[in-house]
Protein backbone atom coordinates (compact mmCIF):
# COMPACT_ATOMS: atom_id res chain seq x y z
CA UNK A 1 0.00 0.00 0.00
CA UNK A 2 1.26 3.65 -0.74
CA UNK A 3 0.44 6.18 1.32
CA UNK A 4 0.69 9.56 -0.92
CA UNK A 5 1.62 12.51 0.75
CA UNK A 6 -0.86 15.39 1.37
CA UNK A 7 1.09 18.49 2.25
CA UNK A 8 -1.84 20.69 2.46
CA UNK A 9 -2.60 19.01 5.76
CA UNK A 10 0.40 20.32 7.47
CA UNK A 11 -0.62 24.25 6.65
CA UNK A 12 -4.07 24.16 6.71
CA UNK A 13 -3.98 22.96 10.35
CA UNK A 14 -2.67 26.09 11.79
CA UNK A 15 0.71 26.91 13.03
CA UNK A 16 0.77 27.68 16.52
CA UNK A 17 2.46 25.37 18.79
CA UNK A 18 0.61 22.72 21.37
CA UNK A 19 1.16 23.97 24.69
CA UNK A 20 -1.43 23.80 27.81
CA UNK A 21 -3.34 25.45 30.30
CA UNK A 22 -0.03 24.91 33.14
CA UNK A 23 2.86 26.32 30.15
CA UNK A 24 3.80 22.83 29.16
CA UNK A 25 5.04 22.74 25.63
CA UNK A 26 3.60 19.33 23.84
CA UNK A 27 5.78 17.68 21.88
CA UNK A 28 5.37 14.30 22.20
CA UNK A 29 2.23 12.04 20.34
CA UNK A 30 1.99 7.99 20.94
CA UNK A 31 -0.19 7.32 17.87
CA UNK A 32 -1.48 3.97 18.41
CA UNK A 33 -2.14 1.95 15.00
CA UNK A 34 -4.35 -0.58 16.36
CA UNK A 35 -5.75 -1.95 19.84
CA UNK A 36 -5.03 -5.93 18.93
CA UNK A 37 -2.30 -7.77 20.34
CA UNK A 38 -0.65 -11.05 19.49
CA UNK A 39 0.31 -11.53 23.28
CA UNK A 40 -1.77 -11.71 26.79
CA UNK A 41 0.03 -9.92 28.76
CA UNK A 42 -1.72 -10.97 32.42
CA UNK A 43 -1.26 -6.95 33.83
CA UNK A 44 -2.76 -5.45 30.59
CA UNK A 45 -5.57 -7.78 29.22
CA UNK A 46 -7.78 -10.67 30.11
CA UNK A 47 -7.35 -13.49 27.67
CA UNK A 48 -10.90 -12.40 26.17
CA UNK A 49 -10.16 -9.59 25.47
CA UNK A 50 -12.70 -7.44 23.05
CA UNK A 51 -10.85 -6.03 20.22
CA UNK A 52 -12.69 -2.87 18.47
CA UNK A 53 -14.44 -3.37 15.33
CA UNK A 54 -12.06 -2.72 12.47
CA UNK A 55 -14.28 -0.26 10.44
CA UNK A 56 -13.81 2.20 13.86
CA UNK A 57 -10.11 2.47 13.19
CA UNK A 58 -8.37 4.70 11.50
CA UNK A 59 -7.39 3.88 8.18
CA UNK A 60 -3.16 4.35 7.45
CA UNK A 61 -3.59 7.13 5.36
CA UNK A 62 -5.68 9.03 8.03
CA UNK A 63 -2.96 8.24 10.63
CA UNK A 64 -0.55 9.83 8.16
CA UNK A 65 -3.04 12.89 7.67
CA UNK A 66 -3.39 13.26 11.86
CA UNK A 67 0.64 12.56 11.57
CA UNK A 68 0.99 15.56 9.53
CA UNK A 69 -1.25 18.16 11.41
CA UNK A 70 0.35 17.39 14.80
CA UNK A 71 3.96 18.36 13.05
CA UNK A 72 2.30 21.25 12.00
CA UNK A 73 1.53 22.30 15.37
CA UNK A 74 5.31 21.49 16.96
CA UNK A 75 4.95 18.05 17.45
CA UNK A 76 8.66 16.92 17.22
CA UNK A 77 8.32 13.09 18.14
CA UNK A 78 5.93 10.49 17.09
CA UNK A 79 6.06 6.97 18.65
CA UNK A 80 3.69 4.75 17.24
CA UNK A 81 1.94 2.35 19.91
CA UNK A 82 -0.35 -0.44 20.19
CA UNK A 83 -1.64 -3.17 21.00
CA UNK A 84 1.12 -4.27 18.78
CA UNK A 85 1.62 -2.13 16.05
CA UNK A 86 3.45 -4.43 14.00
CA UNK A 87 0.52 -7.01 14.06
CA UNK A 88 -1.55 -4.57 11.73
CA UNK A 89 -0.92 -4.91 7.99
CA UNK A 90 0.81 -2.78 5.89
CA UNK A 91 1.90 -0.95 9.12
CA UNK A 92 6.03 -0.47 7.82
CA UNK A 93 4.22 1.70 4.94
CA UNK A 94 2.95 4.09 7.50
CA UNK A 95 6.77 4.18 9.13
CA UNK A 96 7.91 5.06 5.45
CA UNK A 97 5.69 7.98 5.13
CA UNK A 98 6.33 9.70 8.72
CA UNK A 99 9.97 8.71 8.10
CA UNK A 100 9.86 11.18 4.83
CA UNK A 101 8.86 14.41 7.24
CA UNK A 102 12.27 13.54 9.18
CA UNK A 103 14.20 16.73 9.56
CA UNK A 104 10.87 18.48 8.14
CA UNK A 105 9.36 19.44 11.45
CA UNK A 106 9.94 15.93 12.90
CA UNK A 107 12.88 15.23 14.87
CA UNK A 108 12.15 11.31 16.06
CA UNK A 109 10.57 8.65 14.84
CA UNK A 110 9.46 5.51 16.96
CA UNK A 111 7.77 3.00 17.77
CA UNK A 112 7.57 0.44 20.88
CA UNK A 113 6.51 -3.42 20.27
CA UNK A 114 6.87 -6.74 21.53
CA UNK A 115 9.35 -8.20 19.03
CA UNK A 116 6.90 -11.10 17.79
CA UNK A 117 7.15 -9.78 14.22
CA UNK A 118 10.20 -7.32 14.48
CA UNK A 119 12.52 -10.08 13.04
CA UNK A 120 11.03 -9.52 9.64
CA UNK A 121 10.13 -5.91 9.98
CA UNK A 122 13.43 -4.69 11.41
CA UNK A 123 15.41 -3.93 8.33
CA UNK A 124 12.51 -1.50 6.57
CA UNK A 125 11.83 0.10 9.99
CA UNK A 126 15.20 1.03 10.27
CA UNK A 127 15.33 2.08 6.46
CA UNK A 128 12.57 4.33 6.73
CA UNK A 129 14.63 6.54 9.28
CA UNK A 130 13.67 4.86 12.72
CA UNK A 131 16.81 4.77 14.81
CA UNK A 132 15.81 3.22 18.32
CA UNK A 133 12.91 1.27 19.01
CA UNK A 134 11.73 0.06 22.64
CA UNK A 135 10.87 -3.61 23.20
CA UNK A 136 8.58 -4.63 25.78
CA UNK A 137 10.01 -8.11 27.22
CA UNK A 138 9.37 -8.65 31.30
CA UNK A 139 11.46 -12.20 31.39
CA UNK A 140 13.83 -14.43 29.68
CA UNK A 141 12.78 -17.22 31.57
CA UNK A 142 10.31 -19.45 29.14
CA UNK A 143 7.99 -20.32 31.30
CA UNK A 144 7.23 -17.43 32.91
CA UNK A 145 7.21 -15.68 29.66
CA UNK A 146 4.70 -18.18 28.79
CA UNK A 147 2.37 -17.60 31.97
CA UNK A 148 2.88 -13.68 31.50
CA UNK A 149 1.91 -13.60 28.36
CA UNK A 150 -0.14 -16.78 27.64
CA UNK A 151 1.73 -17.23 24.26
CA UNK A 152 5.12 -19.51 23.83
CA UNK A 153 6.97 -16.68 22.03
CA UNK A 154 9.91 -16.18 23.56
CA UNK A 155 12.37 -17.43 20.58
CA UNK A 156 10.33 -15.20 18.61
CA UNK A 157 11.03 -12.07 20.64
CA UNK A 158 14.24 -12.40 21.12
CA UNK A 159 14.93 -13.00 17.36
CA UNK A 160 13.13 -9.87 16.64
CA UNK A 161 15.84 -7.78 19.17
CA UNK A 162 18.64 -9.73 17.73
CA UNK A 163 17.16 -8.72 14.49
CA UNK A 164 16.71 -5.13 15.61
CA UNK A 165 20.74 -4.92 16.50
CA UNK A 166 21.91 -6.15 13.46
CA UNK A 167 19.39 -3.49 11.31
CA UNK A 168 21.44 -0.96 13.58
CA UNK A 169 18.67 -0.33 15.52
CA UNK A 170 19.12 1.23 19.22
CA UNK A 171 17.19 -1.16 21.97
CA UNK A 172 15.69 -0.30 25.02
CA UNK A 173 13.77 -2.81 26.88
CA UNK A 174 10.61 -2.38 29.16
CA UNK A 175 10.07 -4.70 31.58
CA UNK A 176 7.02 -4.20 34.07
CA UNK A 177 8.36 -5.10 37.69
CA UNK A 178 5.90 -7.30 39.26
CA UNK A 179 5.97 -8.64 42.96
CA UNK A 180 6.22 -12.41 42.97
CA UNK A 181 6.43 -13.02 39.20
CA UNK A 182 9.90 -11.44 38.04
CA UNK A 183 11.22 -9.57 40.73
CA UNK A 184 14.06 -11.98 41.28
CA UNK A 185 14.88 -11.62 37.99
CA UNK A 186 15.22 -8.11 37.38
CA UNK A 187 19.17 -8.25 38.16
CA UNK A 188 19.65 -11.06 35.62
CA UNK A 189 17.40 -8.86 33.23
CA UNK A 190 19.86 -5.66 33.45
CA UNK A 191 22.76 -8.12 33.20
CA UNK A 192 21.56 -9.49 30.24
CA UNK A 193 20.34 -6.46 28.33
CA UNK A 194 23.70 -4.60 29.31
CA UNK A 195 25.61 -6.61 27.94
CA UNK A 196 24.22 -6.95 24.43
CA UNK A 197 24.65 -3.44 24.27
CA UNK A 198 20.78 -2.19 25.40
CA UNK A 199 19.55 -0.44 27.74
CA UNK A 200 16.65 -1.02 30.06
CA UNK A 201 13.35 0.43 31.92
CA UNK A 202 11.64 -0.61 34.83
CA UNK A 203 7.79 0.46 34.93
CA UNK A 204 5.29 0.11 37.67
CA UNK A 205 2.27 -1.49 36.57
CA UNK A 206 -0.48 0.77 35.76
CA UNK A 207 -4.20 0.30 37.04
CA UNK A 208 -6.00 0.54 33.67
CA UNK A 209 -8.35 -1.59 32.45
CA UNK A 210 -9.84 -5.21 34.17
CA UNK A 211 -7.90 -7.66 34.18
CA UNK A 212 -8.07 -11.32 35.60
CA UNK A 213 -6.19 -11.27 39.16
CA UNK A 214 -5.97 -8.28 41.36
CA UNK A 215 -3.10 -5.84 40.55
CA UNK A 216 -2.38 -5.13 44.54
CA UNK A 217 -0.76 -8.52 44.45
CA UNK A 218 1.93 -7.71 42.01
CA UNK A 219 2.17 -3.95 42.56
CA UNK A 220 6.04 -3.52 42.69
CA UNK A 221 7.10 -0.13 43.87
CA UNK A 222 10.12 1.03 41.98
CA UNK A 223 11.51 2.94 45.16
CA UNK A 224 12.11 -0.66 46.74
CA UNK A 225 13.15 -2.12 43.83
CA UNK A 226 15.72 0.44 43.17
CA UNK A 227 17.10 -0.29 46.95
CA UNK A 228 17.15 -3.49 46.63
CA UNK A 229 19.25 -3.05 43.24
CA UNK A 230 21.51 -0.77 45.29
CA UNK A 231 22.46 -3.60 47.58
CA UNK A 232 23.89 -5.47 44.08
CA UNK A 233 24.84 -2.47 41.90
CA UNK A 234 26.51 0.95 42.08
CA UNK A 235 23.40 3.21 40.76
CA UNK A 236 24.52 6.89 39.74
CA UNK A 237 21.70 9.22 38.68
CA UNK A 238 22.19 10.48 35.22
CA UNK A 239 20.76 13.23 33.75
CA UNK A 240 20.16 11.66 30.35
CA UNK A 241 16.65 12.44 28.82
CA UNK A 242 14.77 10.92 25.97
CA UNK A 243 12.15 13.17 25.91
CA UNK A 244 9.74 10.73 27.84
CA UNK A 245 8.73 10.28 31.50
CA UNK A 246 11.81 7.82 32.59
CA UNK A 247 14.37 8.92 35.06
CA UNK A 248 17.51 7.37 34.27
CA UNK A 249 21.13 5.88 36.49
CA UNK A 250 23.95 4.86 35.28
CA UNK A 251 25.36 1.39 36.61
CA UNK A 252 28.86 1.33 37.47
CA UNK A 253 29.45 -2.57 36.93
CA UNK A 254 27.54 -3.12 33.54
CA UNK A 255 28.50 0.30 32.03
CA UNK A 256 24.68 0.59 30.73
CA UNK A 257 21.59 2.65 31.87
CA UNK A 258 18.50 1.89 33.62
CA UNK A 259 15.25 3.72 33.76
CA UNK A 260 12.69 4.12 35.97
CA UNK A 261 8.74 4.71 35.05
CA UNK A 262 7.07 5.17 38.28
CA UNK A 263 3.76 6.34 37.69
CA UNK A 264 2.60 5.70 41.35
CA UNK A 265 5.23 6.42 43.67
CA UNK A 266 6.99 9.00 41.93
CA UNK A 267 4.68 10.78 39.38
CA UNK A 268 6.19 12.73 36.43
CA UNK A 269 2.89 14.70 35.52
CA UNK A 270 5.29 18.25 36.33
CA UNK A 271 6.95 18.35 33.27
CA UNK A 272 4.59 16.13 31.16
CA UNK A 273 5.07 16.80 27.46
CA UNK A 274 2.89 13.94 25.51
CA UNK A 275 -0.60 13.33 24.23
CA UNK A 276 -1.88 9.98 23.27
CA UNK A 277 -4.02 9.12 20.25
CA UNK A 278 -6.15 5.75 20.32
CA UNK A 279 -6.20 3.89 16.79
CA UNK A 280 -9.91 5.05 16.11
CA UNK A 281 -8.87 9.21 16.70
CA UNK A 282 -9.99 9.48 20.36
CA UNK A 283 -7.16 12.09 21.81
CA UNK A 284 -6.54 11.66 25.64
CA UNK A 285 -3.92 14.81 26.70
CA UNK A 286 -3.52 12.34 30.12
CA UNK A 287 -3.30 8.49 30.36
CA UNK A 288 -4.87 8.59 33.63
CA UNK A 289 -7.71 10.62 33.08
CA UNK A 290 -10.90 10.93 30.80
CA UNK A 291 -10.70 13.55 29.24
CA UNK A 292 -10.74 13.06 25.33
CA UNK A 293 -11.06 14.99 22.06
CA UNK A 294 -12.46 13.12 19.15
CA UNK A 295 -10.05 13.59 16.03
CA UNK A 296 -11.70 10.54 13.55
CA UNK A 297 -14.75 13.00 13.70
CA UNK A 298 -12.59 16.10 12.80
CA UNK A 299 -10.85 14.12 10.26
CA UNK A 300 -14.28 12.93 8.79
CA UNK A 301 -15.77 16.32 9.03
CA UNK A 302 -16.15 18.71 5.88
CA UNK A 303 -13.85 20.82 7.20
CA UNK A 304 -11.16 18.41 8.27
CA UNK A 305 -8.42 20.69 8.60
CA UNK A 306 -9.97 23.49 10.36
CA UNK A 307 -11.67 20.98 12.89
CA UNK A 308 -8.97 19.06 13.36
CA UNK A 309 -6.91 22.49 14.81
CA UNK A 310 -9.89 23.57 16.46
CA UNK A 311 -9.87 20.24 18.28
CA UNK A 312 -5.85 20.20 19.06
CA UNK A 313 -7.25 23.83 21.02
CA UNK A 314 -9.74 22.01 23.02
CA UNK A 315 -7.39 19.12 23.98
CA UNK A 316 -4.91 21.52 25.12
CA UNK A 317 -7.80 23.48 27.06
CA UNK A 318 -8.76 20.04 29.03
CA UNK A 319 -5.34 18.40 29.81
CA UNK A 320 -4.95 17.86 33.57
CA UNK A 321 -2.40 18.97 35.51
CA UNK A 322 -1.43 15.02 36.71
CA UNK A 323 -2.99 11.77 37.19
CA UNK A 324 -4.14 10.26 40.49
CA UNK A 325 -2.70 6.64 40.23
CA UNK A 326 -3.38 4.06 43.25
CA UNK A 327 -3.05 0.82 43.70
CA UNK A 328 -3.82 0.77 47.44
CA UNK A 329 -6.77 -1.62 48.52
CA UNK A 330 -7.40 -5.16 47.21
CA UNK A 331 -10.69 -5.04 44.94
CA UNK A 332 -10.51 -1.30 43.98
CA UNK A 333 -11.46 -0.38 40.33
CA UNK A 334 -8.66 0.70 38.11
CA UNK A 335 -8.16 4.43 37.28
CA UNK A 336 -10.05 3.76 33.68
CA UNK A 337 -11.33 1.43 32.76
CA UNK A 338 -10.08 1.31 29.00
CA UNK A 339 -6.93 -0.72 28.69
CA UNK A 340 -3.39 0.48 28.13
CA UNK A 341 -3.56 -1.39 24.80
CA UNK A 342 -6.99 0.89 23.62
CA UNK A 343 -4.97 3.90 25.11
CA UNK A 344 -2.03 3.31 23.34
CA UNK A 345 1.23 1.66 25.35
Amino acid sequence: MRIDPAPGVRAASGTAPLRDGFGRRVTYLRLSVTDRCDLRCTYCMPERMQFLPKREVLSLEELYRLSLGFIARGMTKIRLTGGEPLVRRDVVDLVRALGRTLGDGLEELTLTTNATQLAGHAGAIADAGVRRINVSLDTLDRDRFVRLTGRDRLDDVLAGIEAAKRAGLSVKINTVALKGINESEISELIRWAHGQGHALTLIEVMPLGEVEHDRIDHFLPLTAMRERLEGEFTLRDSDHATGGPARYADIAETGGRLGFISPLTNNFCAGCNRIRVTATGQLYPCLGGGERVDLRAALRSDDPDGNLARALDEAMRIKPEGHDFRIDRRGAAPAQQRHMSVTGG
